[in-house]
């Protein structure tokens, strides 16, 4: 129950500073700016991975916790109650951020800036990046090490800086799902319901060719 915990604490507090930032920028008249926000998301993920990595893995995101299931390092029976408890402690971010900032720039929400399909593949096309580093860093099921909070992090806010603007650069179901559900914007949730799915599960076949050429090669 210590690792669900984990997750749904890490995930609040992502989901909390994350569409905090967007909210806090709309009220601030800009104060916080695109590269703000972009930065708070790669902080909040560094800071929260060294914070539980070592109970939960961190995972903060279901598309993340789908792509260990498939790679062979998180039992399945598992995947589940990680997913329900990222979703709870998204949710009530949401809740919190509406309650304490308000409801301002739907939420946070990420809502394509241009046509869904161009979301869709964009969003397929970054998780797809962060999970193959995911599982390059991470040590087992865990996202743990010196370096594997750094990496991801950095991975996230790179690509919040430059995607950010088209799509959200959400990345995460459990990010997306929270402010829609809460806000009420349901009509593009689709994307970003699908998209970092997808993008997780083209990520490990590609690790896998890798991790594999890296054993025959030492």
């Amino acid at each position: 129950m210590r690792r669900y915990l984990a997750e749904c604490i890490g995930t609040f507090i992502l989901v909390f500073a994350g569409t905090g930032a967007i909210v806090s920028n709309a009220i601030s008249q800009q104060a916080v700016t695109h590269v703000g926000i972009a930065i708070t998301f790669g902080l909040v993920v560094m800071s929260m991975i060294y914070a539980v990595g070592d109970i939960s893995g961190a995972h903060l995101n279901p598309a993340v916790t789908l792509g260990f299931v498939l790679a062979g390092r998180l039992p399945w029976r598992d995947s589940l109650p990680y997913i329900i408890a990222q979703l709870v402690g998204a949710t009530l971010a949401s809740i919190c951020v509406r309650t304490v900032i308000g409801n301002v720039s739907n939420l946070g929400a990420t809502i394509p800036s241009g046509s869904a399909m161009q979301s869709f593949w964009l969003e397929l096309i970054l998780t797809a990046i962060l999970m193959f580093v995911i599982l390059n860093v991470a040590t087992g099921p865990k996202e743990t090490g010196l370096l594997a909070g750094i990496a991801i992090g950095g991975v996230i806010a790179l690509e919040a800086m430059f995607a950010g603007p088209i799509s959200g650069a959400s990345m995460n179901p459990a990010r997306s799902f929270a402010p829609a559900i809460v806000g009420g914007n349901l009509q593009h949730l689709w994307i970003y319901l699908t998209a970092p799915f997808a993008g997780g599960i083209v990520a490990v076949p590609i690790w896998k060719v890798i991790h594999t050429y890296r054993k025959e090669s030492i």
